[in-house]
């Protein structure tokens, strides 16, 4: 990636190409050091595999890196990963043994879930009260996101009501209508920005809720209707999960409803999540179900197409279901930072990393990495600052902010809050008293790390074959059976037994 950034790092690669730099500086340094060991260049060295959402990734010449170095004295090389394939790519580095010091880790995968149980990463809680900012971890988000009671990463930590329902405000006056409150609200206002013609310009070419082939969105809805986050309780206090429950098949008849009406987009199935903003950022759609705060991001990319298409953006709570108003939680964190214990090999060199880790949590990283360098990717205005619109400047920051974990709170700096912006903390905010916590949560199921992704793909599939009308309500319940047969019977039973140990 990129050009090598030093001449040490040049000769490096020419002596010793076939190895990691890391470990080649270590080992051409003629010292028994690990990856965190300090280089001949007074400069200690970390290799950290993150994802990218963005189309480029950052140049490693990027001012901001290197503003990261000399703030933080590490250099450190980025490996990027494009974000549609990083599980494939976390797994094949799990595989080759070759791991880098410090990794993103998505979510609890299985594979993730192996590796920590088999030793492939530190165990960092006895360690984390030694650092000030990475002991004000949360406590409820930490044991979220732990594995058999462990912390094997330090959490990204995410605002726990952080979805909400992205609306074209401009549309619903256009139309004279109400802000939705209820699920029937919501489907009327479907209804109407797709036959209404809510934009004026005298063709039906517009329709109401987009989605894409990520699960999230349909996940989030069916709690609206009163399904389980992904477990519920039933009658007795067993655990049971969410596709057991009446109101999860409920959930769906709502969504084959408004695909057969042509109210959200026909190829949602296969439509790439990356793809998601663009028919509403180019008056296609109306609708959004996703994080709140994308409402901020459509606002500004309409802005940026046209600035005087201001008011144009709202974003809206839960619909008000049979059970009342209920939303889907985030578990408090976007996956998490892990520490090697194959390339970050001793005590003290864990705690160089750490030392780093808990630097990038100070203000001043946070702002770098979140927002880059005054003057160049931004300008202060009083509190706020303006973000710079050259594509070229932005490129130096864009996914560096995949490294801050925003502990003990996210201190980056704020644009000019406009109204998008400040309904989105509302919404956010208020959602906290609304959402379904999932029980399961702290639960590391043996079955689904072994057969996991086969379980949920049996799920997921039939769903999408349930909502585009490819199965019927029977052959929903023939992909339910086949789940058990599967292993959903012994996933059942051994979280169950994992619940009661808790209770």
């Amino acid at each position: 990636m990129g050009q090598p950034k030093t001449g040490l790092k040049k000769m490096a690669i020419v002596l010793c190409a076939s190895m990691l730099l890391s470990t080649v500086l270590a080992a051409c340094s003629g010292e028994q050091q690990s990856n965190t060991g300090e280089a001949a260049s007074g400069t200690d060295q970390l290799t950290i595999m993150l994802p990218n959402f963005e189309a480029e990734n950052p140049p490693e010449n990027s001012p901001v890196i290197q503003k990261l170095e000399e703030l933080t004295k590490i250099d450190v090389n980025f490996q990027w990963v494009p974000s549609s394939s990083y599980e494939d790519k976390f797994n094949i580095t799990l595989a080759s043994g070759k791991l880098p010091d410090i990794m993103v880790v998505l979510g609890k995968s299985p594979s993730f879930i192996n590796a920590a149980r088999t030793g492939a990463f530190w165990e960092l809680g006895p360690y984390l009260k030694d650092y000030p900012n990475l002991s004000q971890m949360n406590e409820i988000i930490t044991n979220n996101a732990s594995i058999d009671g462990k912390t094997y990463g330090i959490y990204r930590a995410r605002a726990l009501g952080r979805n909400g329902v992205t609306i074209r405000k401009d549309w619903l006056e256009n139309l004279g209508l109400e802000e939705p409150k209820t699920i029937d609200e919501f489907y009327n206002m479907l209804k109407a920005f797709t036959n209404d013609d809510p934009d004026g310009n005298g063709k039906q070419d517009t329709y109401g809720l987009v989605a894409s082939k990520f699960t999230g969105p349909w996940d989030n809805m069916q709690v609206w209707f009163g399904a389980p986050n992904k477990w519920g309780e039933d009658s007795s206090g067993a655990l049971i999960p969410a596709h057991d429950t009446p109101e999860y098949m409920e959930a769906l008849q709502f969504f084959r409803k408004i695909y057969s009406e042509g109210l959200v987009n026909k190829d949602f199935a296969v439509m790439d999540a990356t793809k998601l903003p663009d028919p509403f950022v180019n008056g296609q759609a109306g609708v959004m179900v996703d994080v709140a705060d994308n409402a901020q991001r459509m606002d500004q990319k309409i802005l940026e197409k046209d600035p005087a298409a201001t008011g144009r953006v709202d974003v809206l709570q839960a619909m008000e279901g049979p059970k009342g108003l209920r939303d889907m939680p985030t578990s408090g964190y976007s996956g998490m930072v892990v520490i090697s214990k194959s390339s970050v090999k001793t005590e003290e060199d864990l705690k160089k990393v750490l030392t780093f880790l808990d630097q990038l949590n100070e203000p001043e990283l946070q702002a770098l990495l979140g927002n880059g360098l005054d003057g160049k990717q931004y300008e202060k205005k009083g509190d706020y600052i303006i973000p710079t619109t050259d594509k070229l400047a932005l490129r130096d920051v864009q996914g560096l902010n995949q490294i801050l974990m925003f502990i003990p709170e996210d201190k980056t700096l704020r644009v000019e809050q406009t109204p998008v912006r400040q309904k989105v903390v509302e919404v956010q905010k208020a959602n906290e008293e609304i959402v379904i916590a999932n029980p399961g949560e702290p639960l590391i199921s043996d079955v689904y790390a072994q057969k996991g992704p086969q379980l949920d793909n049996i799920i997921n599939d039939a769903r999408i074959k349930f909502i585009v009308g490819q199965i019927d309500e029977k052959g929903f319940q023939a992909a339910v059976e086949l789940w058990r047969k599967s292993g959903g019977n012994d996933y059942v039973k051994e979280v169950n037994e994992l619940y009661a140990a808790l209770k």
